[in-house]
């Protein structure tokens, strides 16, 4: 099993969901987070004084899938994030030793 992480951009938020469902993935964690990259922020101007933003709005998305599913995964999420400009984010994969399902003690793949 694989735990696959991504940080993305949030308008690509549905996008990614509606990929993902239509290969069959439903079971995932969305969180709003903050941060950068190397594009370390960008400055805004507010009521005629310039700020520098440094922690940008992003989305992270954790989903744990079978490992013979995880590289057409990462490709469908991928394609769906992707804009092609800086900040479009990063994917992280994993590896899961177990999964339980709390409701009734399944274990290993078949609790995903």
């Amino acid at each position: 099993m694989k735990k696959i992480e991504a940080i993305i951009q949030p308008h690509k938020i549905e996008e990614v969901k509606e990929a993902l469902k239509k290969i069959g993935i439903d079971g995932m964690t969305i969180t709003e987070v903050r941060g950068h990259g190397r594009q370390k922020g960008h400055k805004e101007v507010y009521r005629g004084m310039e700020y520098q933003v440094d922690l940008l709005p992003k989305v992270k998305i954790e989903l744990v899938v079978p490992g013979g599913r995880a590289e057409e995964v990462i490709k469908t999420l991928a394609d769906a994030a992707r804009t092609g400009k800086i900040g479009d984010g990063k994917i992280f994969v994993f590896d899961v030793a177990e999964a339980i399902r709390i409701r009734n003690d399944d274990r290993g793949e078949i609790a995903l």
